[in-house]
């Protein structure tokens, strides 16, 4: 197995093989939480008007850097996301855009014969899932600040994937400190912005809490982000 990292837009639009994009502030961390709080789908979408056609059939998530979207049902927050619960998801379709996770995602699959959507919640699994396909070629993509700076979180967690996948070394702890005295979390962990909960880090960087990894996958609706197996069979919801 190859294993090849890259980050941010240009190491999606190169990524090739099984490719896995990283997330961690905040996409992929939100997307299990919504289907632990009872998503039926979570479909990825890039473009916000698209987004906005799905209103009053699907519950709009996202962002667009970092900023609310308005229209939308809620931002990129996993404790916005715990908070809100299963009132909001159960059962429902969501809608998710980000300006990191989700677009890199999209461009990754143009290319790549599969792409699974990391974050440290889900790392174990995801892992194992790649595992399970025996790929030529990997790509371990972090996706970073706005797909445009490389952000130590998205980084860690692509130490993570890669020494679970027979590449080496990693210390989960000294990587929790680095990222606690980066900017990238030390935003949220001032508490003056309301749309980046403080409580959101504690919850990014949790290790494998889930025990399936998520695939992007294309439908007759898009793209859907679907809970898998490490075999790929999808989890029935």
């Amino acid at each position: 197995m190859n294993i090849a990292r890259l980050s941010l837009h240009e190491g999606a639009l190169a990524a090739r093989g099984v490719a896995v994009i990283i997330d961690v502030f905040r996409a992929f961390t939100c997307e299990p939480l919504m289907y632990a709080c009872g998503a039926r789908r979570v479909l990825l979408e890039g473009d916000i008007d698209r987004c906005r056609s799905w209103t009053g059939r699907a519950v709009l998530v996202g962002e667009h850097n970092e900023l609310p979207i308005p229209g939308f049902d809620l931002t990129n927050s996993p404790y916005l996301i715990l908070s809100r619960g299963p009132s909001l998801f159960a059962g429902r379709t969501v809608v998710h855009r980000t300006t990191s996770g989700v677009t890199g995602a999209l461009a990754a699959l143009e290319r790549c014969e599969a792409v699974f959507l990391a974050s440290f919640l889900t790392a174990g699994a995801t892992a194992a899932a790649v595992r399970l396909r025996n790929p030529e070629h990997v790509s371990i993509v972090a996706m970073g600040i706005r797909s445009q700076a490389p952000a130590p979180e998205d980084e860690h967690c692509g130490d993570c994937l890669e020494a679970l996948l027979g590449g080496g070394a990693y210390d989960h702890l000294a990587a929790v400190k680095a990222i606690l005295d980066h900017e990238t979390a030390q935003k949220f962990l001032r508490g003056d912005r309301p749309y980046l909960p403080k409580e959101d880090p504690a919850l990014c960087l949790q290790r494998d809490l889930f025990d399936f990894a998520l695939e992007a996958r294309r439908t007759e609706d898009g793209v859907e982000a679907v809970p898998v197996r490490a075999n790929g069979e999808p989890i029935t919801r």
